[in-house]
């Protein structure tokens, strides 16, 4: 059996290897590192794909939130409300650029931001909501959009887990994940699922004035050279990266696929364990099927209950299986964003997420004889 990791970009290189060097080669030869011809033929192929008006690449996807945010000329004091259970990442650039970050609970089955919560926690000083599209599937959208047209808010799409997930409205229409807020935000950091060999990111948006105001932020806040228009930052997508993620691009729905049949294989082997909690998709998505399109699974969480979750860890470790716990601390208990105004009783589905989720491998490459391993050292464990 090959060694198990937890993303496997090593085979993975190996089978588009016969695009991606000769890309790169190209770039070292033409020497156009920074914003060069490769990285708008990557922007406009992803326009594409996604049924986007504009692309907007950048260095990271922390910087995409950021600059996202700057363009909707947000005020210090703002209060922008997300979700509790996720990545430091969303409300770090909330706090960095002096807004007021608001948390709030999450769903139990899918893990992303609760409805009912976030109506709870508007106030006269809401000024956005970012859904956080968590492990691989998109927020209730449909809702929080409908929020946000009731009290005239912003919703930035933090999608850095689910580019390529499909949203499915209540009559059927469906649309990428990223492409349904104002604005959203991706990473392309390299163990996402559309990852590049190094750091990236990009923000999406169908809204043309904020598209040009992103677009010079991005660079120094210049459209003209050395006139300096907005303020802005220093944040654009190496040609290098762009020509990795393009190759990629063309690959990324069979990439999908292949984490969706994974995960297939997992909810079969434990189907009928209790004490085994596996991913709940949603949106017209009535568990993990060959069709299913709107779960791409950046990762497969699941909840333990009645075992210990940290021992299982220690357990699978000593078989030599990577996993994960995604996210060991909620944010409100973080020691940065420690605020009074948080209740305890207003987390009551984060502070149980965080003692029972663990993340199993999930990429690409993943093949039977691994997960076979696997979910048999996962049962052997809470069976035991």
């Amino acid at each position: 059996m090959r060694k198990i990791q937890m993303v496997d970009l090593q085979s993975q290189y190996q089978n588009i290897k016969h695009i991606v060097d000769p890309s790169i080669q190209e770039i070292l030869e033409s020497a156009a590192f920074v914003n060069g011809p490769k990285v708008h033929e990557f922007q406009k192929n992803l326009e594409d794909y996604l049924d986007v008006k504009h692309v907007i690449p950048c260095a990271n996807g922390t910087d995409a939130l950021q600059i996202a945010m700057m363009g909707l000329g947000l005020e210090q004091g703002d209060e922008v409300i997300t979700a509790d259970f996720t990545f430091a990442a969303t409300v770090e650039v909330i706090a960095l650029l002096k807004l007021t970050p608001v948390l709030v609970d999450v769903d139990e089955d899918t893990f992303n931001i609760n409805i009912d919560a976030i109506k709870k926690a508007i106030t006269p000083k809401t000024k956005a909501i970012v859904p956080v599209h968590l492990f691989g599937q998109c927020a209730n959208m449909e809702a929080i959009m409908q929020i946000a047209e009731e009290h005239n808010l912003y919703v930035i799409e933090d999608n850095a887990q689910a580019i390529g997930a499909n949203y499915v409205y209540s009559d059927g229409r469906k649309a990428k994940a990223g492409t349904i807020g104002h604005v959203a935000a991706t990473s392309f950091f390299p163990s996402k699922n559309l990852g590049c060999y190094g750091d990236g990111g990009a923000i999406f948006t169908n809204d043309d004035e904020l598209a040009h105001t992103i677009r010079g932020i991005v660079n120094h806040g210049m459209y003209k050279r050395y006139h300096h228009d907005v303020v802005g930052v220093n944040s654009r997508l190496d040609s290098i990266q762009a020509a990795v993620l393009d190759a990629k691009l063309k690959h990324l729905d069979e990439y999908s696929n292949a984490r969706q049949k994974a995960a297939q294989k997992y909810n079969e082997a434990f189907k009928d364990n209790n004490k085994i909690i596996t991913p709940k998709t949603v949106a017209g998505c009535d568990g993990v099927c060959d069709t299913c399109d709107c779960h791409v699974f950046h990762q497969y969480t699941l909840k333990i209950k009645g075992a210990d979750r940290d021992a299982l860890v220690k357990h699978l470790n000593e078989n030599g299986i990577p996993c994960g716990v995604y996210y060991p601390i909620p944010l409100h208990r973080q020691k940065a964003y420690l605020d009074e105004r948080y209740n305890e009783d207003d987390f009551v589905v984060t502070n149980r997420l965080v003692d029972e989720v663990i993340s199993l491998p999930m990429h690409t490459e993943l093949d039977d004889e691994q997960i076979d391993f696997i979910t048999s050292k996962v049962l052997d464990f809470v069976n035991g």
